[in-house]
């Protein structure tokens, strides 16, 4: 049987300069995404829409809760498998489209994870293991963009 779970981030805007939104330029696009019982994390806005660039922004977090989830879904089933991961690590990217009018979205994603394992991984389990991702990663599940996967592995000395 299904069962339901919340997650329950604030978010809290941090851009008001004194002024609110009396114009556009008025405020900063910056915001606090603060979940019960653990630290604040300062965001931003997309830099080409006037955000920080030294913050993350929604887009990023986006790409990067979809190369977590296959992550952790990979180290469950990797190990499940037999298959000893030493070090993963991902540089994601996110295509986004974007109107004359503002409006946007994205039209694909594409994972490259390289991967350190024990010399005698199988290597070809491995592969297979990124296609069953989808099935159960709760944020691979939600998206509605094409997400590539393209794997390299490393063998552990």
């Amino acid at each position: 049987m299904a069962s339901e779970h919340d997650f329950e981030p604030r978010i809290i805007w941090t851009g008001n300069t004194g002024r609110g939104t009396a114009s556009y330029t008025a405020y900063e696009r910056t915001w606090d995404m603060a979940t019960p019982g653990m630290a604040p994390v300062a965001c931003s806005n997309d830099p080409r829409l006037g955000g920080d660039p030294n913050k993350p922004n929604p887009e990023d977090l986006l790409i990067s809760a979809l190369a977590a989830c296959h992550m952790l879904w990979f180290l469950h089933l990797a190990s499940e498998a037999g298959i000893t991961v030493h070090h993963y690590e991902d540089t994601p990217v996110g295509t986004g489209r974007s109107q004359r009018d503002g409006s946007g979205q994205f039209v694909s994603a594409l994972l490259r994870p390289k991967i350190t394992v024990d010399p005698t991984a199988d290597l070809a389990r491995a592969d297979a293991i990124h296609g069953e991702i989808h099935k159960v990663c709760f944020i691979a599940r939600s998206v509605n963009f094409p997400v590539t996967i393209e794997a390299e592995y490393l063998s552990a000395s």
